[in-house]
């Protein structure tokens, strides 16, 4: 690959075919947005396998998904489950500049950030399978330090699994807590990026929940707090 390769929409698809390619991190390296350091393959395999070291060899392992992973998984999964998981919240809290975002028009991302708790999927690996598809998962959540693998207790039908999942770096310079409400639902009308955009991520993400009969206080304060503004807009434009 030259070194002056401009990424392009299909550069951020979110397939098993391109992240087995590692098209994406391949397309980032090549040109990173500004202020974006991506991962070298050996950082992800150093956090990959400090992550595996807390698995029990040859045992299926879950992971918590909450975000884009509940619409479109792509990993080879034995089941799924709807599950809880409490002390964690879902929130549009890291600012997007990747995929639905650009520096210009960044958009937001959800990630798992501390308190309250989280109704989202639970999926189960195969014990044989699960170095290859974290793996996967791996080049899709981990190409930055915005987000942290942790270990967490799900809870399905009063049973707790413990579980693999993805939560905020609090310390990164994209993290907005203590943004208002407002000034998230802007970037999330906003924001757009090779992918497309925030708006549809969020979307998709509400319809997900609907879907799986799930109720989220604050991503329906979101719903509200946007459809505020587009009908504020829309006003604004018809005089």
């Amino acid at each position: 690959m030259s070194d002056d390769r401009r990424t392009t929409d299909s550069d951020y698809e979110m397939t098993r075919e391109s992240l087995a390619r590692g098209t994406l991190l391949h397309a980032l390296r090549a040109d990173p947005p500004a202020g974006m350091t991506v991962r070298s393959d050996a950082e992800l395999e150093r956090t990959l396998r400090t992550t595996l070291e807390r698995h029990p060899s040859g045992r299926d392992l879950h992971v918590f998904a909450y975000g884009s992973l509940m619409w479109n998984p792509a990993l080879d999964m034995a089941g799924s489950s709807v599950a809880r998981v409490d002390g964690w919240h879902r929130a549009f809290c890291l600012r997007l500049i990747i995929a639905r975002g650009t520096p210009e028009q960044p958009g937001a991302m959800l990630a798992l950030d501390r308190g309250g708790k989280c109704d989202g999927v639970l999926y189960r690996i195969d014990a044989a399978k699960v170095e290859a598809e974290l793996r996967l998962l791996w080049r899709r959540e981990m190409l930055a330090d915005s987000y942290q693998p942790h270990w967490i207790t799900a809870k399905v039908d009063g049973h707790a699994i413990r579980a693999l999942t993805f939560v905020v770096n609090r310390s990164h310079d994209r993290y907005l807590g203590g943004y208002a409400l407002d000034r998230v639902a802007h970037l999330i009308r906003t924001g757009r990026g090779p992918l497309g955009t925030s708006r549809d991520y969020f979307d998709s993400t509400v319809q997900a929940l609907a879907r799986l009969g799930l109720h989220d206080a604050g991503i329906e304060r979101l719903v509200r707090e946007i459809r505020g503004a587009d009908d504020a807009e829309a006003e604004a434009a018809n005089g």
